[in-house]
């Protein structure tokens, strides 16, 4: 599908407002120093050493960085300045006033001397460690790098030991009990999670993550989509000048085998990075099922049913790019990235069927399903930022085009049996589904930020997304003379096409112990599908208003509560909508359903933070309503075969209290922890539930970091998941433990890991679903215990 008219005006209308907001920072009229930068004792040149330039009320308005003979030149506005320059292991100098006029303009500062900060000094190794945990009232900031648990995995493994934070093991993520979590790669959507949702994060080495951001209540800065919040995941880059990089080697068993690197390269204006990660993995995985539905003529058939996986996948990740410094406040970032993963799965089924009890045996099946899969991702990314004179004054702006492709190639063969063990050919199938997707999507925003009086801030932005997506299935089986024969409803094509426009504006201010900040976001949704071969066309416009609204107390710089409130959206999404319905399992099908509705939540939050001398602790009380709650339902037709899609409930509420912190008992040992305890009443009198399903439950997590001599570290964490209803059922307790040592070595710059995870194999995922005519009872274990040997190594960080 190609981009049409209106969305090219709508996209590149966006480039004059653009060009107007920053045209009178370059219009005025300019000025420019120089000098040279010398050790003072050598009277040796310099080279990258920083020049700030500031006002005479210390606004930064300029700045620059010394050449390879110590030579720097910054351009500036007219008027009264001075300049401050700085270099690693020595002394500031801070230059006096200066003036630049009409009359002259270009001034030559001569040279600056600088004394180190220590002598008898041959090397000056600086070490410091930023905690895991960073805690703010609105988000939380995981420095994921610290935490040992990480080492080997990927970025679904760094989600699952976040607090607050739950993956089941199918790689779905849940953020306080709610699957409906925006996820988003650098403060943007990624082709990862378009078409698999979170699952995909598999494909990111965790090596390749800086840290992670978890915004459970956003203001309107952000998008209105995420009913639980939104988790931006932010990869690696720096911009010391220099050389630097870190590479990183894997081992593991089950089979758990990459290399990464992260490499920068920053001289004069230019930052260059790239980070590159190649890894093969193989997950097995193992599931039961015991389904009991209920007859018209009384009887009871009964379905044990046992899987097996075997996943073997080869994912390779490269994102490269540069940072152009115009001058310290002028940055223009270009960055590309490609991703390529190929899966190979064999998913082998057994089916047992019984009459009424498991002592009248009616015989089996066995069924295998034989898929390759290949996926290519690109994204590329020009993003600008302009920092004005006064601290917090800028304006940013991106585009963002994202391309994604996957093929999907399977082959399923059944073969059935008597009880004695007997083949039955005429039950016998082969069927093959052959499944491209595709998607386009291209996204520009921009966003302002312009401080007012001595503590007040005014940010507004603009931001439009469209996109395309594309899902062209055909699944055919082989009839009696051996032709293929396409299977009735299951040969179209589904499209999807989405746009998205949205502006915000946020005020906010202090005053005394106060602060406040309130925003308005306006989003105007666009969205068609039609189903090609059938003609069938679903459009849906809507425009909804999202405020929020957040009131901070500080008692003191240690002690503060904060009131918030938003409202947030859940749009149906690709997989929601689409009809294609998987065939891996011929028992068991899952699909979309295209007359979905998006839900709507108001989000309320009351935290409180408190820092102590060796503690911080986190509190939060939270209360969500949500309209129109989209959860995947299942039903089981006479003949014992299910379907499970998603369907708009009535709604749901619920409300909890979570706390997480850390503690440091002694110098040699810390621990974090993180509870959430909440209550949830769903409504789905709409779908035939006749009552009001309420469920209590609770999540836990506690790690402890022990720091001996020589180098050593060692990491254990427990993870509790207490017993939860749905909307069908009830989701069993999970507990786990993972277990992580590490050692310092090549003279601290190397680090080897040895990391365990879910040491006792318990992660195992039990459910109950009942329905009027059936009760199934299943438990899945597709992520296994863990082994895994790491060896990092970087220079000069």
């Amino acid at each position: 599908m190609k981009l049409n008219f209106q969305k090219f005006i709508l996209l590149f209308g966006f480039i004059p407002l653009y060009l107007a907001m920053i045209n009178p920072v370059f219009a005025q009229q300019r000025g420019r120093i120089k000098g040279v930068i010398l050790d003072k004792t050598s009277t040796d040149p310099l080279p990258f050493a920083t020049i700030g330039v500031y006002t005479e009320k210390d606004s930064l308005v300029g700045g620059g960085i010394s050449d390879e003979n110590g030579k720097y030149q910054v351009d500036l506005p007219l008027g009264k300045f001075y300049a401050l320059v700085e270099f690693m292991g020595y002394e500031a100098v801070k230059t006096p006033a200066f003036s630049l006029t009409r009359e002259n303009p270009i001034l030559d500062l001569g040279s600056q001397s600088l004394s180190t900060t220590a002598s008898d000094l041959n090397e000056v190794v600086v070490q410091g460690e930023k905690t895991i945990m960073e805690l703010s009232l609105d988000k939380r900031i995981f420095n994921v790098g610290k935490d040992l648990a990480n080492a080997g995995g990927n970025a679904s493994d760094i989600l699952m030991n976040l607090p607050s934070v739950a993956v089941d093991p199918e790689g779905n993520v849940r953020l306080r009990g709610s699957t409906n979590v925006r996820i988003l790669i650098d403060g943007k959507p990624s082709g990862l999670v378009s078409f698999k949702g979170s699952s995909g994060l598999r494909q990111l080495p965790a090596n390749m993550v800086e840290r992670v951001e978890v915004i459970t209540n956003p203001s309107a800065r952000y998008e209105a989509e995420g009913m639980a919040g939104v988790i931006n995941i932010i990869l690696k880059k720096d911009s010391k000048q220099g050389f630097n990089g870190s590479f990183e080697v894997i081992t593991g068993y089950p089979l758990n085998l990459g290399f990464t690197t992260n490499l920068n390269y920053r001289h004069k204006r230019i930052n260059w990075f790239i980070n590159y990660g190649l890894s093969t993995r193989r997950q097995p995985g193992i599931s039961e099922l015991y389904q009991e539905v209920y007859n018209e003529d009384g009887s009871t058939s009964l379905l044990l049913q046992n899987n097996s996986l075997d996943l073997k996948t080869l994912n390779n990740n490269l994102r490269g790019g540069l940072d152009y410094y115009f001058n310290e406040n002028s940055i223009l970032t270009l960055s590309y990235l490609w991703r390529r993963s190929d899966a190979h799965r064999i998913l082998d089924i057994r089916y047992e069927d019984y009459l009424n009890t498991t002592n009248n045996y009616l015989g089996y099946s066995l069924r295998r399903q034989d898929e390759t899969e290949d996926e290519p991702n690109k994204e590329a990314i020009i993003n600008y930022k302009r920092n004005f004179g006064k601290k917090g004054h800028e304006l940013t702006a991106s585009f963002t085009y994202l391309n994604y492709w996957e093929r999907s190639d399977q082959i399923y063969t059944e073969y059935s049996f008597t009880p004695q063990g007997t083949a039955v050919p005429a039950k016998d199938l082969v069927q093959t589904s052959l499944n491209d997707e595709y998607e386009n999507q291209y996204l520009l925003q921009m966003d302002y930020v312009k401080p007012f009086a001595s503590k007040g801030k005014f940010e507004t932005g603009l931001r439009t997304s469209f996109r395309e997506m594309e899902n062209d299935y055909l699944v055919q089986e082989k009839n009696e003379s051996g032709d293929f024969v396409t299977i009735p409803g299951l040969d179209n094509i589904f499209l999807y096409d989405e746009n998205i426009l949205a502006a915000y504006g946020i005020v906010g201010n202090e005053t005394g112990k106060w602060s406040y900040q309130a925003g308005l976001r306006a989003e105007h949704t666009d969205v068609n599908t039609i189903l090609v071969e059938t003609n069938v066309q679903n459009p849906r416009k809507y425009t909804n208003l999202f405020p929020s609204a957040h009131l901070t107390y500080n008692i003191t710089e240690e002690n503060a509560f904060q009131l918030s409130y938003s409202r947030r959206v859940r749009r149906p999404v690709y997989n929601d909508l689409s009809p294609y319905v998987t065939l891996s399992d011929q028992r068991n099908f899952f699909s979309g359903n295209p007359d979905l509705d998006p839900e709507f939540t108001d989000a309320f939050e009351l935290g409180h933070i408190k820092y102590f001398d060796r503690a911080t602790v986190f509190s939060t009380v939270y209360f969500r309503n949500t309209v129109d709650k989209i959860e995947r339902i299942r039903r089981v037709n006479d003949n014992g075969f299910s379907e499970t899609a998603p369907f708009n409930l009535t709604g749901e509420k619920s409300y909890g209290v979570e706390f997480s912190g850390d503690y440091r008992p002694t110098e040699w040992w810390k621990l974090d922890f993180n509870a959430n305890f909440f209550h949830a009443r769903i409504d789905a009198s709409n779908i035939g539930q006749p009552e009001i399903r309420t469920t209590y439950s609770w999540l836990f997590r506690q790690t402890s970091r022990f720091t001996f001599g020589n180098g050593w570290d060692i990491q254990a964490r427990a993870n509790y998941e207490a017993r939860q209803r749905t909307a069908q059922g009830v989701r069993k307790g999970i507990f786990f433990m993972d277990l992580s040592a590490s050692k310092r070595v090549l003279q601290e710059r190397g680090t080897l890991i040895l990391n365990i995870t879910d040491v006792f194999n318990t992660r195992i995922n039990r459910y109950i679903t009942e329905g009027f005519n059936f009760l199934t009872i299943g438990e899945s274990q597709m992520i296994r215990r863990q082994t895994n040997l790491t060896f990092a190594y970087r220079i000069k960080q």
